[in-house]
């Protein structure tokens, strides 16, 4: 039940911050591996990003890949939440004394992170190459040309083999490690904190919102240019043999990306990644512990 009702909280959240996910894939892309003001910005910001899709691809683009993100989010937060969720309840993250540990907050949310990721990888790999997918007139990055989540993942499965279907795995493991581990644990500690100093009234639902919220802004902050990163490992043309042709792999990517784009290039779309990052951490949080609290009130 734990890794059901996280599953659902995150498609929950995925529903409302998909459009803000293409509007991020598309600026991570934009001038790849170019010095900045030698490429034409077809992405000004988050604002005119969203105006140019919707003009140019259409409104129904703002959704593109929306399939592979709720069956990523289902299965890599159902995994994710529903193991930090029973290392929870079973008192792991707190000490002998009672109190809660952020050292075993964090190693618990990196290790569920660190299982969700790899298993969900290759929907993550379809889901990056549909988002990026555009008109040619703003196409940012390597186009794909898929047609759909089976389509893609049965095109790349045979032409590359079952390894295919994880490239960039490895790659992506970093960003959910550090994203991970930084959401549930300034999760867990804030609401702990905020529970100590009885700033709300206890069991409300603004603990768990004032907490998630807390934890938006450390996610962005720590994770995104491993998230440019690993957009550019999923999103990289390859050759026969599937290799990318680009990078080699995370280090390699965020050393390019550093030397020839400048430090800045590391946090590119980082305004979408609060916009989306910041809303999804809040809902998926939020509904996860709302639907944990009236399972185990009402139904257990």
């Amino acid at each position: 039940m734990d890794f059901l009702m996280s599953g659902l909280a995150a498609c929950g959240a995925c529903v409302f911050t998909n459009p803000l996910e293409v509007v991020k894939t598309r600026m991570q892309l934009q001038g790849e591996l170019q010095a900045p003001g030698t490429y034409q910005r077809h992405y000004q910001n988050v604002f005119h990003a969203f105006f140019t899709i919707g003009k140019v691809d259409g409104l129904a683009a703002l959704q593109k890949g929306l399939g592979p993100a709720l069956v990523y989010q289902f299965l890599m937060n159902g995994i994710r939440l529903g193991t930090y969720g029973l290392a929870d309840s079973s008192g792991y993250l707190h000490t002998a004394e009672g109190t809660h540990s952020p050292v075993r907050s964090a190693a618990a949310g990196a290790l569920a992170g660190l299982m969700g990721a790899y298993l969900g990888s290759p929907i993550y790999m379809v889901k990056t190459h549909l988002q990026a997918q555009a008109a040619s007139e703003i196409a940012v990055g390597h186009q794909y040309k898929h047609k759909g989540m089976i389509q893609a993942l049965t095109k790349i499965g045979q032409k590359h083999g079952l390894v295919g279907l994880w490239r960039g795995a490895l790659g992506g493991l970093p960003r959910v490690v550090v994203g991970s581990s930084t959401q549930l644990c300034t999760f867990s500690s804030t609401k702990d904190l905020l529970s100590q100093w009885e700033i709300f009234p206890p069991q409300s639902w603004k603990v768990a919102l004032a907490a998630a919220m807390v934890s938006g802004i450390a996610v962005v902050l720590a994770m995104t240019p491993f998230d440019v990163a690993s957009t550019r490992l999923y999103n990289q043309p390859t050759d026969v043999q599937g290799k990318g042709l680009m990078y080699r792999g995370i280090l390699d990517a965020l050393l390019q990306t550093a030397r020839k784009e400048g430090i800045l290039g590391m946090y590119k779309g980082i305004g979408a990644s609060y916009f989306r990052l910041g809303p999804h951490t809040i809902l998926s949080l939020f509904f996860w512990d709302q639907l944990r609290f009236l399972y185990h009130t009402y139904i257990k």
